[in-house]
């Protein structure tokens, strides 16, 4: 991989990111926190989340752990899922700040080494563990995709905003839905 390529894998990841946060916009703090799926799937959780991964795979992985520690990575609890949900004192702000300062974090460590430059994943296995930045960049970036389409249906779910929603306007995509209700409706079996 060149400098090319890593130059267009971060501009990737900062967009998926600035894509992710905008998931929240114009939602009540209930609505960032609600879990709407049986997982418990939540906005805030996921940038949440985020936060930890990018401090992890460019903090950790690098030597340079963020100060003072994620206190859910300091305790354990992060293995108990405490990284999906947003406490009561954990406030919206002050998680979209906690992103915002992995993301500067990560970014430092993404511009200042090359992509071959070696990495140790503490918490990867033993035979794992050595990788390089152009992997963990890789592998940020996936991840926050993957988690950035979540949050899309999750919002979709909040309040139907979709991105999508310039294609039509709500009498389209209300008949859109009972065509692809119909076709699936030819395969549903009786109980």
């Amino acid at each position: 991989m060149t400098e090319t390529a890593k130059e267009t894998l971060h501009v990737a990841l900062r967009e998926t990111r600035a894509a992710m946060v905008g998931k929240l916009d114009g939602l009540s703090e209930y609505d960032v926190r609600r879990p709407l799926t049986p997982t418990g799937t939540n906005l805030l959780g996921l940038v949440k989340h985020l936060a930890g991964i990018e401090y992890g795979y460019f903090g950790d992985s690098f030597g340079c752990p963020p100060v003072p520690q994620l206190p859910w990575v300091a305790d354990g609890s992060v293995w108990d899922n405490a990284d999906m949900w947003a406490t009561p004192d954990e406030t919206r702000d002050d998680l979209l700040d906690l992103y915002r300062r992995a993301w500067t974090h990560a970014d430092r460590t993404i511009d200042e080494h090359p992509l071959e430059a070696p990495a140790v994943v503490p918490w990867w296995e033993e035979d794992r563990k050595a990788t390089t930045l152009g992997v963990l960049l890789v592998r940020v970036l996936v991840d926050t995709a993957r988690h950035a389409g979540q949050a899309d249906i999750v919002r979709e779910l909040v309040d139907g905003r979709a991105d999508s929603l310039e294609q039509g306007d709500a009498q389209w995509w209300t008949a859109h839905h009972e065509r692809v209700a119909a076709a699936a409706d030819r395969f549903h079996l009786p109980r």
